[in-house]
């Protein structure tokens, strides 16, 4: 599918890095770069719900636009959830403050998942393709759409919310695999239909998050995780959008997932990203993967680990500079100004 694109956002750092194209300073941008570590982000928030924020796609371009404003990053990432396709399947989701996602009628049963169905996901989602839209007259820079992994998000649809350890997430997993493959098959239909949505809205990028494949031994990230994230990676192929697959575990996962053939890879702050270069094609962009935690550290620190970790990448032109997770809620402000006008200095 042929699309009329910005030559300006066609020649961005970050576009070019995915296609290791990239020469000079490495793109920065980061995950959660739009969030209640911003006085801007929390005035909104005491305004709004959280899904309301996301539900409203004049809001999702004003916070999506937030850290643009403050900080001038080479990449804007939709501002949403990836729970908003397991809201699809009308499971009751909600936010509660101080504990995260809350599903109020989680799975419990092979006829629950038997009986689950998201209906017309492009429907029910319209307010995000709608804010992608709006977002597209206003941006100068790529648009990063994104959704989670069928697996993270079964993981949330089976616990009702977040656990530390996916304990039934396992237990079914283990004892009902063929149940278990039915919902990831159901959630990946799904999230077709929403990424087919988010392209055709306009993203110029996307990034498939599996947030909890750090759960997984090697055999049941293959089965339960990677094959489903492959299928998602071969639907953007299909529209030419440049994929970029992340997981806790990356670390120990990447050379799977570039068997995947996404156009880049972003990886958690437990490996030195050059080194892992030996195991990623350099055809595939490395994105990454400075520690959240560095942005607690004095300003002469974070300018050093920022320096050092664009050194250690002598100059790879497909090097896309983010933080190994995302932005902590309480992260200081002007750190982030430091590492991002750091990175761009460069």
């Amino acid at each position: 599918m042929m699309r009329t694109v910005d030559p300006a956002i066609i020649n961005s750092k970050f576009l070019l890095a995915l296609q290791g194209h990239n020469q000079g300073r490495p793109p920065i941008w980061l995950m959660r770069q739009a969030g209640r570590y911003m006085p801007e982000y929390r005035a909104l928030r005491q305004k709004y719900s959280f899904l309301e924020m996301c539900h409203h796609p004049e809001l999702i371009v004003k916070v999506t636009n937030l850290p643009l404003q403050a900080f001038g990053m080479d990449a804007a990432i939709l501002f949403s959830d990836i729970l908003v396709v397991a809201e699809a399947f009308e499971i009751g989701l909600s936010f509660e403050e101080g504990k995260g996602p809350v599903i109020a009628r989680p799975l419990q049963t092979e006829k629950d998942v038997a009986d689950l169905s998201a209906g017309a996901v492009a429907e029910k989602l319209a307010y995000v393709a709608e804010g992608i839209k709006l977002l597209l007259k206003e941006l100068k820079v790529p648009l990063i759409g994104f959704c989670g992994a069928p697996f993270t998000l079964a993981s949330y649809m089976i616990e009702g919310g977040s656990s530390r350890d996916l304990l039934k997430t396992k237990k079914w997993m283990l004892n009902h695999p063929t149940s278990f493959h039915l919902l990831l098959d159901k959630i990946l239909q799904a999230t077709i239909q929403y990424i087919e949505m988010q392209v055709q809205a306009g993203v110029h990028a996307f990034q498939i998050f599996d947030s909890w494949a750090n759960h997984l031994s090697w055999g049941q990230f293959q089965e339960f995780s990677y094959e489903y994230m492959k299928k998602l990676v071969k639907v953007l192929q299909k529209y030419s959008v440049p994929a970029i697959l992340y997981c806790r575990g990356s670390s120990v996962f990447a050379p799977k997932l570039a068997e995947a053939s996404p156009q880049g890879i972003g990886l958690d702050w437990n490996c030195n990203l050059a080194y892992m270069r030996k195991y990623v094609p350099f055809h595939i962009a490395l994105q990454g993967n400075l520690d959240p935690d560095i942005l607690y550290a004095p300003p002469a620190k974070i300018e050093q680990e920022a320096r050092q970790l664009v050194d250690t990448m002598h100059g790879d032109r497909a090097f896309i500079f983010n933080l190994g997770h995302g932005v902590k809620p309480d992260t200081p402000y002007d750190s982030v100004r430091l590492l991002v006008e750091t990175v761009q200095s460069l």
